[in-house]
């Protein structure tokens, strides 16, 4: 059975290509088994909400649980219940907000830290060995393409953001 054409008939062939590249990639990193094999290269048993939060918060830690939420897309209860088992393994730990002392943020812990290192590089070399046979000047093109792309895809939601009213 053929794919059926895009339904935007000003989408360019190339976008085309693209969108289903990602879904290749997006598909394949985030199925069940990729997932169980990173952690197992890393020698960290998280489930993939706790790698994606630890992960987040690496990025931009401590934040209250509802901003965690938020940049990750998910409910409040999804983190919730993520940062209390993270929280039992020793990963995070909640801190007073110092904004609000009545609030609290959460924080990597230096266990936390260490695994998202053990993850990313886990993935790096993963990465590596998929594209061991790349010239090295195509990776530096596809990585600064990468973030290109990813910049204006950033882009774009907070300009659609900033059109479309707050639902609440």
């Amino acid at each position: 059975m053929s794919t059926p054409p895009p339904s935007d008939a000003s989408a360019s062939p190339e976008v085309v290509e693209i969108e289903r590249a990602l879904y290749r990639i997006t598909y394949l990193s985030s199925r069940a088994r990729q997932h169980e094999r990173l952690m197992a290269a890393a020698g960290v048993p998280l489930d993939r909400a706790g790698a994606a939060l630890l992960r987040k918060m690496a990025d931009v830690e401590p934040m209250r649980p509802g901003e965690l939420a938020a940049r990750l897309g998910v409910e409040a209860s999804h983190v919730t219940r993520t940062v209390q088992h993270l929280e039992r393994s020793g990963h995070v730990v909640r801190v007073p907000d110092p904004e609000d002392r009545r609030a609290q943020r959460i924080e990597l812990t230096d266990a936390g830290r260490e695994a998202v290192v053990r993850i990313r590089e886990a993935g790096v070399r993963g990465m590596q060995a998929a594209l061991a046979h790349w010239d090295p000047d195509d990776l530096r093109q596809l990585a600064g393409l990468f973030h290109r792309m990813v910049d204006d895809f950033l882009a774009h939601a907070e300009a659609m953001d900033a059109e479309s009213p707050a639902t609440g």
